[in-house]
């Protein structure tokens, strides 16, 4: 089964950030079989979807990479909805929304594919893509089978997921939406895009989305505000004017460039308000010397 690569791939082309440095090979799979046949070759590869939330080492990745960005074949049954990996959420949301389905309209403000949305259980405005999530299949890398993986096993919770440990891969996923009404459905859609263009950048600015999760009972963004960081400028990063949480690459930054900012912001809620915020941004590849120490810092719960 012939598979496109490409030798030396710039990474930073994959990502919302535009960081990123080079792979050895990126594999582009343009149906489920392939990447299961990829990943029964190399368990061990690296799984790119939309590459959102995600900061690459601008030192790259040692090894091959896969993008998941051609699987996005989706199958509509009555409520039920099929949807592989790389299925862009905004997608999923407008066509959820042709079929009178309710339950994907936050997916509309989001760049995530269905891949990161289940990894991250990511949410917004009361939902979660866990709420209509029935089951996965899921391809084990310890076991190099495919499996299936129902809700009450994923472990879900805020901004987690059983994907998270890294034995499995996603291919493709099961939803139970509800029928609604076309008006009810638009208005939620309408709703959160208004949110999202009033309170956080496009990405027409590169960034990667929330930089850090919301501590129990409070808002990141809230205490990064009152600590000082909404528009401050660091040089080749921002933070965003109207959001705290959310860091800008200016341009011509590099992964250290987001990583010490990250670090400032963290240091700073710690010393004023005794919280350590934890990453969303998910940091991946080579480090030098000095990313190794502020990662150690920034990710220390997540390493234990």
């Amino acid at each position: 089964m012939e598979c496109e690569v490409k030798e030396g791939f710039e990474l930073a082309r994959l990502t919302t950030f535009k960081i990123g440095g080079k792979c050895d090979n990126l594999f582009i799979p343009k149906s489920a079989d392939e990447l299961i046949a990829l990943l029964e070759q190399d368990s061990s590869m690296l799984i790119i979807g939309s590459g959102s939330d995600l900061l690459i080492s601008s030192k790259g990745v040692k090894g091959n990479v896969v993008t998941t960005r051609n699987l996005k074949n989706v199958k509509v049954d009555g409520c039920k909805i099929t949807a592989e990996c790389g299925t862009p959420g905004p997608f999923l949301a407008q066509l959820a929304a042709k079929e009178s389905l309710s339950g994907f309209e936050f997916f509309v403000a989001f760049p995530g594919s269905i891949g990161g949305n289940l990894y991250m259980n990511a949410s917004a405005h009361g939902q979660f893509t866990s709420d209509c999530f029935v089951s996965a299949r899921v391809f084990d890398r310890e076991d190099k089978v495919v499996k299936t993986i129902y809700k009450s096993e994923m472990n879900f919770a805020y901004k987690q997921s059983l994907l998270q440990c890294g034995r499995y891969v996603l291919i493709d996923a099961d939803f139970e939406l509800k029928k609604a009404s076309p008006e009810k459905i638009k208005e939620l859609m309408d709703r959160n895009l208004s949110r999202r263009k009033q309170m956080q950048p496009s990405l027409a600015n590169p960034n990667a989305g929330c930089v850090f999760k919301n501590p129990p009972n409070d808002s990141a963004g809230r205490l990064l505000d009152k600590v000082g960081f909404k528009g401050y400028d660091d040089g080749k990063v921002r933070v965003w004017d109207t959001h705290a949480n959310f860091i800008i690459n200016k341009g011509e930054a590099s992964s250290i460039d987001v990583l010490e900012l990250m670090l400032k912001m963290y240091n700073k809620v710690k010393e004023i308000y005794d919280i350590e915020l934890a990453p969303e941004v998910i940091f991946v590849g080579e480090k030098s010397k000095r990313e190794e120490e502020i990662c150690k810092i920034l990710y220390q719960k997540s390493q234990k």
